[in-house]
Parts: C-alpha cells; sequence; structure tokens
C-alpha cells in the first residue's frame, strides 16, 4: 500500500503538468497578439537607435559646412523621439498603440523620404531603409489593434 501512494502522487503530478501544458485556442492567440506587438516595439527600438545615429551623423555634416542636413538633423531626431515612445507604448501592449503607431508610421515615412535626398551616404540610406522597416511594422500593427478596437 505504500509503494502505491507515491506512484499515485507521481501519476497526479503528471496528469497536471499534462493538463496545464496544454493550451486553448485563446491562450495562443493571446501570444499571437503580444507577439504582434513585441515585434512592433522592436522595430520601433531599432529605428530610434538608427535615427540617432543618423542626426549624429547630420550634426558633424553641418559642422564640416552642409547647412542642407539640418533639415535631416531635426527630421531624424523627432522620429527617434516618437519611435522610442511608439516602442515602449507597443511593449506595454497599451491601450494607445493605434494613436502611436500611427504617429510612429507618418514621422517614419517622413523621416526616409528626408534621408532619400542624400542616399548616396552610407549612413543617411541606412537611416531611410530603417525607417522603411519600421514603417511597416507600424502599418501592421495598426491591422492589428484595428481588429482589437473593434471588440471594445
Amino acid at each position: 500500500m505504500r509503494c502505491l501512494r507515491p506512484l499515485a502522487i507521481a501519476a497526479l503530478a503528471i496528469t497536471l503538468l499534462s493538463v496545464s501544458g496544454s493550451t486553448t485556442a485563446q491562450e495562443r492567440k493571446s501570444r499571437a497578439d503580444d507577439q504582434k506587438y513585441w515585434d512592433c516595439a522592436k522595430a520601433c527600438d531599432d529605428c530610434g537607435r538608427v535615427c540617432d545615429a543618423c542626426a549624429t551623423h547630420c550634426a558633424r555634416l553641418i559642422a564640416d559646412g552642409k547647412k542642407e542636413h539640418v533639415h535631416t538633423q531635426q527630421t531624424c531626431l523627432d522620429c527617434a523621439s516618437i519611435c522610442r515612445a511608439a516602442g515602449a507604448v507597443t511593449a506595454r501592449s497599451g491601450v494607445f498603440s493605434d494613436l502611436i503607431c500611427a504617429a510612429c508610421a507618418d514621422a517614419c515615412k517622413r523621416c526616409a523620404e528626408a534621408c532619400d535626398h542624400h542616399k548616396d551616404d552610407p549612413v543617411m540610406k541606412r537611416c531611410a531603409d530603417e525607417c522603411r522597416t519600421c514603417e511597416q511594422a507600424c502599418r501592421e500593427m495598426l491591422k492589428h489593434v484595428g481588429h482589437k478596437a473593434e471588440k471594445r
């Protein structure tokens, strides 16, 4: 009888583990939702870093007398700030993800266009490319949160 008790406890533990290991459709959807927010947050954070680096690059060019980079420097600084805010809000699946993603997508589009005026410069080309990646991630996020907002 004593031998059966540990076996029964082990069987119960295995049963509980197998039940807790199974996921419902709702849990899988929730994980997919979380992943969409996380993917967008990562794209925004990556873009913010690249825009900051590009703004620093523009500052050096301005110091060398290339005043045409004043506009792109400001564009990159503003875009970096918006991207960082979007990254923070979407990382926490914030209720204003739709607002900040719309602003971020538009800012990234404009920043990419500004940097495209200097596409022969590899730093500015990288910034434009990263902005387009972030814009696309934000637009995908907007599709996702649009469906979520309809359910509220």
